[in-house]
């Protein structure tokens, strides 16, 4: 396993980060404490050291595990978990992104972690109800008392985020380091506004789903189902739920990549986040070692252009406005003039932003006319 910095931290993440929904058996389709140790011994025999949990994971029971497991180890991993999510159903205040929730759910999470912080904390998903200036002060004074090292945001509208570590620069405050979004070779609309964000403001893009809730393995594509009685657990339906005829063709695509490399659909699924740019760390779930296993052999594969190519032919999307019309309009003269392909733009990585090139003929003679021109 290699390891990247945690966006513009200095933090050193592994590459993979291990994701632990599916650590307890209280929604009935989990891994049991005993295979639960075993998947954390393979994940961090492979060189692991970042976990993801949250604090609604299996009811609790993602973060009781954890805290039992990881023991006297504890400070040599990178434990992040998350909080915004209804504790109680009846209660208002016991669930959105405000201070109060903030404070009840990370001072719970520590009890179950058996730890008194966390290195991450993310607020799980936006309640349009608290005020940026709320969350990011709320945030920062968890970080001031110690509890809390790192804070990030996932599932959040981009100008949300970008409004908000900009708030706290200006005030002085923690800034979110990391994004978590859903993100994979079906389902790359985060291409049109996150990453470019993301690779601009130095943030860390842990991606979830990396699989594509199932469907990049080719686990559907007979139809059939993972359980003998015919009926989808809660994962599962989540994965049906994107049988599309162009997700299936999506998941062809990638099992003739694998077949070619002599790697499995989902090993090719991981490389391909693996090798995005900017900091993409894909979240690796899983319910038993074996997969867990099979899935971290995707930080050895190389993917060609070849097989590049065939990706994006199958799974591109389009940028939409204004996008594809701002890179019409610098690329044609109309904004920028006749010196438009002539400026090397050492930024253009960071926008996502790409004007066509124009070159100069490396001939002598013809560098001499085109300097008369």
């Amino acid at each position: 396993m290699r390891y990247r910095l945690f966006g513009g931290s200095g933090l050193r993440v592994s590459e993979l980060c291990l994701g632990t929904m599916a650590f307890g058996e209280d929604w009935g389709w989990g891994a049991s404490l005993q295979e639960c140790a075993r998947i954390l011994t393979a994940f961090a025999e492979a060189g692991g050291n970042f976990i993801d949990t949250a604090d609604v994971y299996t009811n609790g029971s993602s973060e009781r595990v954890l805290g039992e497991l990881l023991g006297a180890d504890r400070d040599r991993f990178v434990l992040a978990t998350k909080y915004t999510c209804a504790r109680d159903a009846r209660d208002p205040n016991a669930a959105g992104n405000h201070r109060k929730n903030l404070v009840a759910a990370l001072d719970a999470s520590l009890k179950r972690l058996r730890t008194d912080y966390v290195d991450v904390l993310y607020v799980h998903i936006w309640d349009f109800l608290t005020p940026v200036a709320e969350v990011m002060r709320a945030l920062d004074d968890q970080v001031r008392a110690g509890k809390v090292l790192y804070v990030g945001v996932s599932d959040t509208p981009a100008w949300i985020v970008a409004h908000a570590n900009t708030l706290a620069e200006e005030r002085g405050w923690t800034p979110f380091s990391a994004v978590q979004v859903q993100y994979s070779l079906a389902e790359r609309t985060i291409e049109r506004e996150y990453l470019p964000m993301a690779r601009m403001l130095d943030l860390a893009v842990t991606a979830w789903a990396p699989l594509g809730m199932g469907v990049l393995t080719g686990k559907y594509s007979d139809g059939a189902s993972a359980r003998g009685d015919g009926r989808l657990t809660k994962p599962e339906m989540a994965g049906a739920a994107m049988l599309s005829e162009r997700n299936h063709r999506i998941a062809e695509a990638v099992r003739e990549v694998g077949a070619a490399l002599g790697a499995s659909p989902a090993q090719v699924a991981l490389a391909w986040l693996l090798g995005r740019p900017g900091v993409v760390l894909p979240i690796v779930g899983t319910r038993k070692a074996a997969q867990l296993r099979e899935n971290l052999a995707a930080i050895h594969l190389t993917l060609g252009a070849e097989q590049l190519a065939r990706l994006e032919e199958a799974t591109a999307i389009d940028r939409g406005f204004p996008h594809e019309f701002i890179e019409h309009a610098l690329g044609s003269g109309f904004v920028l003039g006749e010196t438009a392909g002539l400026v090397d733009n050492h930024r253009a990585g960071r926008s996502g932003l790409s004007i066509p090139r124009q070159r100069v003929a490396a001939d002598p003679g013809q560098l001499e006319l085109a300097h008369t021109r």
